[in-house]
Formats: structure tokens, sequence, C-alpha cells
């Protein structure tokens, strides 16, 4: 049988997953192409820790060529277009040809679309917007203000950061011995945290946040920043002042993926949630590019969509390899993404709470939460670690003790 071809594009974590999976599974006649604009991986769930100085930038980043297995072509590269008809992927280097192809391209940040946003916010949602900003907390007054973090439009990826990064902020001025200069406020469009996880969940996590002296304000809709009078407009609310402004900016599917036809009105690609094929047979697509509607509804109009975060990213990557693979040894496939996720809840003071569960259940999604402790935030390190050390067996060891970890705690198994 002549080698196929599989590219995959983008280089977080739903390619990584895909590209080393692949690369696992098939015969070396079979080549693994991974396209990345930007060889040096940052590990973004850590961003919020350099926000607070827990890490320093470098400790996060790692070469690409060292996190993905021998024998996978790493194209450092623009993706400048797709021809889905055709089989090809243009980029600024080259023109490839594929068999197959796997789009992990992520979400696209757009500051730019809310007037101010772009010029006056901080954001901790890159690595160097969260050095930025922790240099601004360093230099915030001793004599205190308020520092408002705002979720400024749906949808967004990892959930659960607006609630950290409040509480993270929350925690750092309280070991500054500042918690009563300084108020803390967070605001979202939405009615509850993270409502696709249910209420319980969202009670949960308001009542983590009003343990730490976070002020909770949902259904505030940003629509200006006016950097000038360092002031939110929100949608039919009154004007609220700041002095520190920790923006979660509006997200967008890649224009890539638009411009190829490839995406719904929203701008992301509608894929089979159990497959992750989109409606080209041999184009799947995994992770914050993706669209997949979910049991249940935000509003009586408004369908609930899967959240867009890493750890589906991390299944969705595993299922479309391994469906990959049984296709090319001409084997039908089996695996199928269930919908099965969870969150580790930084919430200061070395502790984090834990929310596991399905979000494909009917009539919506089930999850059980687990308040915050110091195992969850030992778990969520060493899952920091395992993922940027590189292949061998430091990082075998890793994977060992993140299983047993899950056993320990009567978890399935999250790696």
């Amino acid at each position: 049988m002549p080698g196929k071809t599989v590219v995959v594009l983008g280089g977080g974590v739903g390619g990584l997953v895909a590209g080393n999976e692949l690369r696992r599974l098939l015969a070396r006649e079979h080549r693994i192409v991974l396209v990345e604009r930007d060889i040096q991986h940052q590990f973004a769930p850590s961003f919020l820790w350099v926000m607070v100085g827990g890490r320093r930038p470098e400790q996060i980043v790692r070469d690409l060529h060292s996190l993905v297995l021998p024998d996978i072509e790493i194209i450092q590269a623009e993706v400048l277009g797709i021809d889905a008809a055709g089989g090809r992927v243009e980029t600024s280097h080259q023109t490839i040809a594929y068999d197959y192809l796997v789009i992990a391209l992520g979400a696209e940040l757009a500051p730019e679309a809310i007037p101010g946003l772009a010029e006056t916010a901080h954001t901790f949602y890159t690595g160097e917007g969260a050095a930025e900003l922790h240099h601004a907390l360093q230099a915030f007054p001793e004599t205190g203000g308020t520092v408002a973090v705002v979720v400024s439009a749906l949808p967004y990826k990892c959930p659960g950061a607006p609630h950290e990064s409040a509480m993270l902020i929350a925690d750092y001025f309280r070991r500054r011995g500042m918690a009563e200069r300084v108020k803390v406020h967070l605001y979202t469009p939405e009615p509850q945290p993270m409502p696709v996880a249910g209420p319980a969940l969202g009670d949960a996590v308001k009542g983590m946040l009003s343990e730490r002296g976070v002020d909770f304000h949902p259904l505030h809709r940003l629509v200006a920043v006016d950097g000038a009078a360092r002031a939110l407009r929100f949608d039919g609310q009154p004007p609220v002042e700041f002095d520190l402004l920790a923006a979660i900016p509006p997200h967008r599917g890649p224009r890539v993926v638009r411009d190829a036809g490839l995406a719904n009105e929203a701008g992301w690609i509608p894929v089979d949630p159990a497959t992750l094929r989109t409606r080209h047979e041999n184009i799947f697509a995994l992770g914050d590019v993706t669209a997949i509607p979910i049991p249940g509804r935000w509003k009586p109009d408004v369908p609930l969509m899967l959240p867009k975060a890493g750890v589906f990213a991390h299944g969705q990557a595993e299922v479309a390899a391994r469906r990959i693979a049984a296709e090319i040894a001409g084997a039908s496939p089996s695996a199928a993404f269930r919908g099965e996720g969870y969150c580790m809840l930084e919430a200061g003071e070395g502790t984090a709470g834990f929310a596991f569960g399905d979000f494909f259940a009917e009539p919506h999604p089930q999850l059980k939460v687990h308040p915050p402790k110091r195992a969850w935030h030992w778990g969520k390190i060493l899952f920091e670690q395992w993922w940027l050390t590189p292949h061998g067996p430091k990082r075998e060891a890793l994977h060992a003790a993140l299983a047993l970890g899950a056993r320990w705690a009567g978890l399935p198994a999250v790696i």
C-alpha cells in the first residue's frame, strides 16, 4: 500500500496530541506533517501563574521539536489557504498535498472588535499579555483601587480562566497585605459562571469567588471601554470605573477556515460530535476551532455548545487520529469522542477546585464538583510538568503518576 500523507494544522494541544498519536499508530511509510507558525510552544494553562508571578515566561515554553515523536515533519509556516476539493494546503513556505487533514488552528483573539478594549486592557490569554499583566499588578499602587476582570464576548476558550484569574488576583493582593484596599470585580455576559456546566457548578464557583472577596456581576455585556475615563460601558447598565482592566478579548474563528468555506455563519467549523469529521470525508477538525452542540439550551433560542477547552481538544485529537489510522489500515474505525471533560479551577492559597463530568449527557451536562484543596492544585502542576517534558522515561513516569492520581481520586484516566 502506498504511503499516505496526513497534515495537521496547528501545534497547540489538539495538534500535538493528534500528530503524536498518528505517529504512534502509523507505519513509517506514512508521512505526518505538522504545520505551525510559532516553533516556541507555550503552555497556555500556565499563563495564569505567569500573571501572578508563580512562573517566569521562559519556564512554560518549549521548542516544538522536543514535544513531538521522531519522524514527524514540522513545517514552520503560516497557513494561507485550504483547498478542500483539491486536497492541498497553501502555506507561507510551500504547498502541501494531503490524503487526510486535521485542522487544529484554535481561535483567534480580536480585541479590536470592542471600541477601546485593545488600547486599554491587559489580557492573560497570551504569554506576552500575562507577563505584562504581572508587571501591572506589581506596579499597582499601595493605596489600592479597583481591578476589573471582564469577559468581553462569547464564546471564549478556557471557560474557567476568568474565574481563576479573579481569585488569583485577589490572592495576589492578599499576600501583599492589600486585601482591604483592592477590590476585584468579575463581569460576564453569562447568567452564571460556566452556564454550560449547569447550576450546581455555577453555584459552587460563585461560592468560591465570594469566599475570596471577588464580586461577581453576571449579565453584563461589554460594548465599549473609555480609556480616558477608565470606565467600562455595558449594554443597559451604568458605567463602571476601574483602575486596572484584565479582559478576555472577543474570539473568532481563523480567517483561513472561513475563506475555505469550512466554517458556519459564526465562523467555527461544524463537525460530527463523535467522529470530529467535517462535511469533507478526509478532513477532521478539533478543539477551539470547532462548533459542537450539546444537550440543553443556554436561552430558549440558544443551544448549548461544547466549551472551548484544552481537555476536549486532547480527547478529540486522540479520536480523530485513531479513526484516520484505522481507515488507512483498511479497518472500520470505532473510536468515538464521548464528551467527558474536567477542569481544575485555581482558587489561590495553593488550592484548586475540580469538576468532572459528561457534557453529552441528556437532558443536559452532568458534572460532579469537588471543593478546593491542595491535591487538585498539585495535580495541575503535575500535568504541566508532564506536558512540558520531552518524550522519554521521565515523561512516562509523570504519565504514570497522573494515572495513579486519577485512580486514587476515583476518576477515569484523563490523559
